[in-house]
């Protein structure tokens, strides 16, 4: 696809042992069918295998640097500080894009230089199988006062410029698993980004991922999305108690169910 004003967006993957599961992530992002991408790969250092199979890997030009870190979001930090694209996104180490188009459409839509970041939706799929999907998230137009409901966009599917990142500053550390959610709050809520829906699904994550893998970090989540409300004056408890009780109708019945 051909845009009048194209922009290099930069995909940073933030990756720590996960050799099963990386090069489908490489892969999905070299079938792109845009060509101005950059994929910056931040290693924490593994030991299992994934450092192979990056190097290995035949269809991929990723930018490679392994080294120790703080964790993912001090990862995601490192990874986007390597960027030199116009426009910054992630895609994790479990994850894939829905299709080879998804980068086209998110180039497209920053032609628009009143945007400042956009975002679609999120398919959560079977770890084994990605053709399973287990929650189907449909985020919508955007509403700043849906915000105020524990309304946020699927961080995965989220792209920004640089140059506003820069100003408004990363993830912040100090928080082990809601950093997302508190620089959404901070871009949309507080500096009060101008973002763009995109309909339909851009990113497929496998489930178990490190905010819902077992019940001790969901309550974990639960405590640090509450932070983040307070913090950037978005919210309390009323907040979070909606933020949680809209995912319950994003959970897609098995076809066994009932039988």
């Amino acid at each position: 696809m051909i845009v009048s004003d194209p922009v290099k967006i930069s995909v940073v993957t933030a990756v720590y042992n996960r050799a099963a599961t990386v090069g489908d992530t490489l892969s999905t992002v070299s079938f792109q069918d845009y060509p101005l991408v950059e994929h910056i790969v931040q290693d924490g250092g593994s030991n299992d295998g994934t450092l192979d199979t990056i190097a290995g890997h035949p269809n991929t030009s990723a930018l490679l640097m392994s080294e120790h870190d703080r964790g993912i979001y001090d990862a995601i930090n490192k990874g986007m500080s390597r960027a030199t694209g116009d426009v910054v996104g992630l895609l994790h180490s479990d994850d894939v894009f829905a299709d080879e188009g998804v980068l086209s459409r998110v180039a497209e839509a920053f032609a628009d230089p009143d945007i400042d970041c956009i975002y679609g939706d999120l398919q959560y799929v079977s770890a084994s199988d990605t053709t399973r999907v287990i929650r189907h998230w449909t985020s919508g137009p955007f509403n700043r006062s849906n915000l105020k409901r524990g309304w946020m966009p699927p961080h995965p599917t989220f792209y920004i410029r640089r140059q506003l990142l820069e100003r408004h500053g990363g993830y912040d550390t100090s928080f082990e698993i809601a950093a997302d959610y508190d620089a959404m709050l901070r871009w949309l809520w507080c500096h009060r980004l101008r973002p763009a829906y995109l309909p339909g699904v851009m990113v497929k994550m496998r489930m178990g991922g490190e905010s819902n893998r077992s019940l001790g970090r969901i309550l974990c989540k639960s405590r640090e999305d509450y932070r983040a409300l307070r913090r950037n004056g978005v919210g309390g408890i009323g907040t979070l108690a909606l933020k949680n009780l809209s995912k319950i109708n994003q959970f897609k019945p098995s076809k066994t169910q009932g039988q």
